[in-house]
């Protein structure tokens, strides 16, 4: 996906842009904090000590990392930025017959604010122009499930106990 430009509800009011642009290594310290801030209310159910969270949260991050960097094509690993500063990331492979998102994650602030519905409209246009469907794998019980059913995504397998794999078809 080359670097997209839109201005959002926020930006309306401070003319400030939301863009793409490809990670590189030098953005792993915002990717691990971004990681860590999507598993907040999941380790706040712990009895791990902060050293224990930042352990933890650091070796899943790694080991996420390297299985997407393993298995997926990373042309298209992007890093959100809104006014020029990280804020999400969206990495996406294109395969033969479908868009997979392999992930989208937003910093806290940034979540509700039609970012991401802002990009997952960009890869709807580009699965109707190439006659692809846009796939991505949700759990069971993380509310991005319910935009994704608003943005029209479907059941497209249960993948195990914890993922559904959604798609969206033109």
């Amino acid at each position: 996906m080359q670097t997209n430009h839109c201005t959002n509800t926020k930006a309306n009011k401070s003319a400030n842009k939301r863009s793409l642009r490809k990670h590189t290594h030098n953005d792993i310290p915002f990717m691990e904090a971004l990681y860590a801030s999507t598993r907040e209310s999941e380790l706040a159910m712990t009895n791990f000590s902060q050293q224990e969270k930042l352990d933890f949260l650091k070796q899943q991050f790694s080991a996420q990392y390297s299985h997407y960097t393993q298995h997926y094509c990373t042309d298209a690993f992007n890093i959100i930025e809104f006014d020029n500063a990280p804020i999400g990331r969206l990495f996406v492979d294109y395969w033969e017959k479908e868009i997979r998102i392999v992930d989208i994650a937003l910093m806290p602030e940034y979540r509700n604010t039609g970012v991401g519905t802002y990009f997952f409209h960009q890869l709807f246009e580009q699965a109707k122009t190439s006659g692809k469907s846009v796939t991505i794998h949700v759990e069971h019980n993380n509310p991005a499930k319910r935009l994704y059913e608003r943005l029209g995504f479907e059941l497209k397998t249960k993948t195990n106990d914890i993922y559904l794999l959604m798609e969206w078809r033109p």
